[in-house]
């Protein structure tokens, strides 16, 4: 499985995807044109406004590059960030999947 780790983008939505699709797309569709089975994105944390672009995008690339899969995660620990991509790289049947990872627990669960 291929990794492709996006460094840094815009807080803001509207300017995080014009960025992601300027600056990394070109290189994300030169490493799925080379046919490996699946690559893994890694997007940088952010907060709940950039779920809906960040998923669509990847499951665009799911639909366009299959049976190539692409799914991607972000934020977390390394040790969550390397869990996942275990996890990713076992799961043959997924793919168009954006995971955002918080391994700090949801907190006291109250009955």
């Amino acid at each position: 499985m291929a990794l492709f780790g996006i460094e840094r983008l815009d807080d803001r939505p509207s300017l995080a995807v014009a960025q992601f699709h300027a600056q990394y797309l070109p290189q994300i569709a030169v490493i799925l044109g080379q046919g490996d089975g699946a690559l893994t994105l890694t997007f940088p944390p952010a907060d709940h406004t950039h779920r809906a672009w960040r998923l669509a995008a990847v499951q665009s690339l799911a639909r366009e590059y299959a049976p190539i899969r692409v799914n991607a995660i972000c934020g977390g620990s390394d040790a969550a960030r390397a869990a996942a991509i275990a996890y990713l790289d076992r799961a043959d049947g997924l793919t168009g999947q954006y995971l955002p990872l918080d391994d700090a627990g949801a907190g006291v669960v109250i009955a």
